[in-house]
């Protein structure tokens, strides 16, 4: 199929100064606003607590928001779901997390009767060995203990013994806490963590009938896990593009692969500093969004590239401007169909889909339109300007005569 006329021969090259500076723009213009207004770090980054809630009845988001901040939670952050299944369906995010502090872990280990890691035994008069846990752990998000006795404990004592602790709540239950291993006396202990203590107090202010029991889901971030996965993700992007310019210059020269990786890092940085500018939020998913418009761009960039090299050696009197116009009129139905099919697949999710997948889908939207344009108006105008400022004097650029052909002993 073709959507083109075959044959035409499109000038792109003459025009390439105006989309340079558009791209250039567009560069400069993300990464100002990485500095300011700065990235929109989702919960997996920054940190946090996220619940996503289904109210039993139209509410208002800056309702909860007041009402959050009102339970003792600052800087919460509540954003509504477009869900026909839910029509109530709020994301609300707060910076708090469950982990506990040195300090409460101390009081814990002392209401509890245990030795402390940092040294000091229990007093004996009102700890007798036989009561005291011979092991303690804490559970990594900090909403669950692990006891360990000699014996079998008393769970009334030890429910006793936790609710002396200053600011720690046991989840309401008949069997909690409860014996896990009978054999070993292993107890678990649920503790009620940042998530209960913000669902408690949206049911207390806004009453039972507005919010459910249960949140649809909980999730949470440390600050450090959350620097981790940032760091993660910024080597990720990296770590894909070095090896993407290694196989461009593996399969073609060294005169295609910096073309190939500028376009790459051009197309990355207009999605996260469309996202920032949207003030959208960056997670896992939008650098999983990103991975994936680096593999597509870099595929229709090869096509370009590929047509190049073929040109090269059919038409040897033609410049380098000239090999690119041909080249990309060849292959622009192709681009416009490949393009045109993931696009109108991806714009279904946009429209319909929600959440996550809505934002994943806006990047792939916008990955898909700077890969296509990057590879005709970044990739191949680059590589031209390399191939004339640096390879025209060992004799390899492109503007050559049609080389001799010998017939018959002679040279025609």
């Amino acid at each position: 199929m073709e959507l083109f006329k075959p044959g035409k021969l499109y000038d792109f090259m003459a025009i390439r100064k105006y989309w340079i500076t558009f791209s250039l723009s567009a560069v400069v213009v993300s990464l100002l606003a990485l500095v300011w207004p700065g990235p929109n770090y989702g919960t997996d980054f920054k940190g946090g607590t996220e619940i996503e809630i289904a109210f039993h009845k139209p509410i208002d988001a800056a309702l909860v928001r007041s009402t959050v901040h009102k339970i003792g939670f600052d800087a919460p952050d509540v954003v509504s779901v477009t869900d026909p299944a839910n029509p109530n369906r709020f994301i609300v995010r707060v910076q708090e997390i469950t982990a506990l502090d040195e300090a409460k872990k101390g009081s814990i280990y002392s209401a509890l009767c245990a030795a402390h890691p940092g040294g000091g035994e229990p007093p004996a008069d009102r700890c007798p060995p036989g009561s005291r846990p011979t092991e303690v752990k804490f559970s990594p998000g900090g909403d669950k203990l692990f006891l360990r006795y000699d014996a079998e404990p008393s769970l009334g004592t030890i429910r006793q013994q936790l609710a002396n602790v200053q600011g720690l709540e046991l989840r309401p239950g008949a069997h909690n806490p409860q014996i896990v291993s009978p054999r070993d006396h292993k107890v678990e202990v649920q503790l009620k963590s940042e998530g209960d203590k913000l669902m408690d107090g949206l049911r207390r202010e806004l009453g039972a009938d507005a919010v459910p029991e249960n949140p649809l889901r909980v999730e949470w971030v440390g600050p450090k896990a959350g620097k981790q996965l940032r760091d993660a993700a910024v080597k990720s992007v990296a770590i894909a593009i070095v090896f993407i310019m290694a196989y461009v210059a593996f399969r073609f020269d060294l005169r295609f692969a910096p073309g190939g990786v500028v376009a790459l890092v051009h197309d990355a940085m207009v999605v996260i500093g469309v996202f920032t500018l949207l003030r959208k939020e960056i997670t896992l998913s939008t650098i999983a969004a990103v991975l994936t418009i680096v593999g597509y761009s870099i595929n229709d960039t090869v096509v370009v590239y590929d047509r190049i090299r073929e040109n090269l050696g059919k038409h040897r009197g033609k410049t380098f401007a000239q090999i690119i116009n041909l080249s990309v009129s060849e292959t622009l139905s192709r681009t416009v169909l490949t393009s045109g099919a993931t696009l109108l697949s991806i714009l279904a999710f946009f429209v319909w889909g929600t959440g996550v997948i809505k934002d994943f889908a806006l990047a792939l939207l916008i990955g898909i339109v700077a890969g296509t344009y990057s590879s005709i108006y970044v990739a191949a105008p680059l590589t031209e300007w390399i191939d004339r400022k640096f390879f025209a004097d060992a004799g390899t650029q492109t503007k050559r005569t049609a080389r001799p052909i010998k017939k018959a002993g002679a040279v025609v």
